[in-house]
Order: structure tokens, then C-alpha cells, then sequence
């Protein structure tokens, strides 16, 4: 079975911003980049990085999880209902039964987002109303969290597990190299940061809790 890969996170975020009447502009000033920017996102040309993710999730109220699951976003608001806002491709992803998050997800059925700076996250499973992001996060050689470099916060409680590669987490004021093996947890409103210096792919389980909102 091959990833179930999730439909354009731009088509999700515009919906999102419109249904909210916020104007692109606007979204850009919040979370301090270029309005431009969030139009490639919106638009499908480019891909957020993790922080930028973050900062957009949070600035409309929403959860990084709902980006996973398109037939929360295109269930009926005045905007959703629009072909000119929602490509057909989500409105198939939310009628295909095969893509239904149940107790077991299979290893090749995970839900997977392609992010910027060489980031892959897989959904491992969702309980409808809890309060969690559990994913399998992927971070390439040279991948970054930022690719500006700057620290992100965001809600919730993180908890990773690193099962290979390396990865350097900065915390604050402090720097910290996780190994195989090794594990994290801190209140993700603590300016963070993640980057892959070495020449293998970064692998672990996150599990982020209290960021659905």
C-alpha cells in the first residue's frame, strides 16, 4: 500500500483564513513574513516550513492536526462549498472510505505532508476530539524546523522519541544533541528549534499534546 498523501495544506489554510475574513495580508503581518509567501503556500508553489506551519495554525485558531484530515475542512461552511476554493481531489479524499483514521494504521496507509526545509510528517493515528498530534517526523540531512533559523513556539506539551540519525534541538538558551535512543519533552511554548547536521535522515515518533483547538 502506498502513503495516503494528504491533499494541498494551502487549499486548507485559505479555506481556513476565509472562512475566519481574514485577508492575506493580514495572515502575513500576524506571523511576520511576506504576504507573498503565504500566497506561494496557499497557492501550492511552496511549502511551509515547521514553524511557519505552526505560526499560521495558530494565528487562525486551528490544529495542526485538522491539516491532516480534509473532510473536516470541506465539511459544509458557505466557503467550502465553493469549486472555486476546494479542488475536486479534496472533496474525493473525504468520501474515500479507504482513508478513514481507524484504531489500526497500517505502515503503508499513513497520512504523510511534505514540509519546507526537508521535513516529512506521517499521521500515526487520531482519536476524534483528543487533544494530540502523534506523528512520525522525518528530518532529511540539512532539514531545519526554520529554514530562516529562527525559534518557534506553539501550544501543547511535546514528547519525542529519536529511533535514528541525529538531531540538534535548541531550547531556549540551551542546545541539546539527540541520538538514537534518546528522548525530549518541554512545553512547546519554549522557543524551539530542530536541525539535521548530519548525512543520514533524522527518524522519531513526536507526539505533541493540547494543540487542537
Amino acid at each position: 500500500m502506498s502513503p495516503a498523501v494528504v491533499p494541498p495544506v494551502g487549499a486548507r489554510i485559505r479555506q481556513a483564513r476565509l472562512e475566519r475574513g481574514r485577508s492575506l495580508r493580514a495572515l502575513a503581518r500576524e506571523i511576520g513574513v511576506s504576504a507573498s509567501l503565504v500566497s506561494q503556500i496557499e497557492t501550492g508553489k511552496s511549502q511551509p516550513s515547521v514553524s511557519t506551519l505552526y505560526a499560521i495554525t495558530t494565528a487562525l485558531g486551528i490544529s495542526v492536526e485538522s491539516l491532516f484530515d480534509a473532510r473536516e475542512s470541506v465539511a459544509a461552511s458557505p466557503v467550502a462549498a465553493s469549486s472555486a476554493t476546494v479542488p475536486h481531489a479534496l472533496a474525493a479524499f473525504a468520501t474515500d472510505p479507504e482513508r478513514r483514521i481507524g484504531p489500526l494504521v497500517a505502515s503503508g496507509g499513513r497520512e504523510t505532508l511534505e514540509l519546507d526545509s526537508g521535513v516529512v510528517w506521517e499521521r500515526l493515528g487520531r482519536v476524534p476530539g483528543a487533544e494530540a498530534d502523534f506523528l512520525l517526523v522525518t528530518y532529511r540531512p540539512g532539514g531545519s524546523s526554520s529554514g530562516s533559523g529562527g525559534l518557534m513556539r506553539h501550544a501543547g506539551t511535546e514528547y519525542g522519541y529519536l529511533t535514528a540519525g541525529e538531531l540538534v534541538l535548541t531550547l531556549g538558551f540551551e542546545e541539546y544533541t539527540l541520538r538514537a535512543g534518546d528522548s525530549v519533552c518541554f512545553e512547546s511554548t519554549t522557543p524551539h528549534r530542530y536541525r539535521n547536521d548530519g548525512e543520514v535522515p533524522a527518524v522519531g515518533v513526536w507526539f505533541v499534546s493540547g494543540d487542537v483547538r
